[in-house]
């Protein structure tokens, strides 16, 4: 018997966004026509990295999801800079409403803790906070656009 299962992949991937901020290492949802098992390595280390999720499938056939990959190895251009990346699955804003000016601006000097954009995931409003005090120098993202976890949203360099 052929049961169709539908999936909305906007919440799947909220779902794993939200899983991969957490310790969480195994969920398993499953129905009588469905079976998702989410696996992840927890590594607990001071900086932010991006664990990879292996996702399967049983009854359903749902494309494999693919995961954000991040290299050790910066640019040369990027060699003292630092990333502001996004700690989840979200839509970047770079204000905190639309007829605001932006947090902050390519040049701007940023001090530590200082807001630079907002990640809304799951209909809630994440202010997102620079580490370091330092100038803006790249803004790789666009009001409004999709972002994925771990992925580089701002350079900047440290002063």
């Amino acid at each position: 018997m052929d049961r169709s299962v539908s999936i909305n992949f906007n919440e799947l991937r909220e779902l794993l966004g939200s899983i991969a901020q957490t310790d969480i290492s195994e969920v398993t949802l499953k129905t009588e026509a469905f079976e998702l098992k989410v696996c992840r390595e927890v590594k607990t280390t001071t900086s932010t990295t991006s664990a990879p999720i292996e996702v399967v499938t049983t009854n359903t056939s749902i494309p494999p999801a693919s995961s954000v990959q991040t290299t050790s190895s910066s640019p040369s251009k990027y060699e003292h800079w630092i990333p502001i990346t996004s700690p989840m699955v979200g839509i970047f804003y770079c204000a905190s409403a639309p007829e605001e000016p932006p947090f902050v601006e390519i040049g701007d000097h940023v001090s530590k803790t200082q807001t630079v954009c907002i990640i809304e995931a799951m209909k809630l409003m994440n202010e997102i906070e620079v580490e370091i005090a330092g100038e803006i120098m790249e803004i790789l993202v666009k009001n409004g656009e999709p972002v994925e976890y771990g992925q580089t949203l701002i350079w900047v360099n440290p002063k």
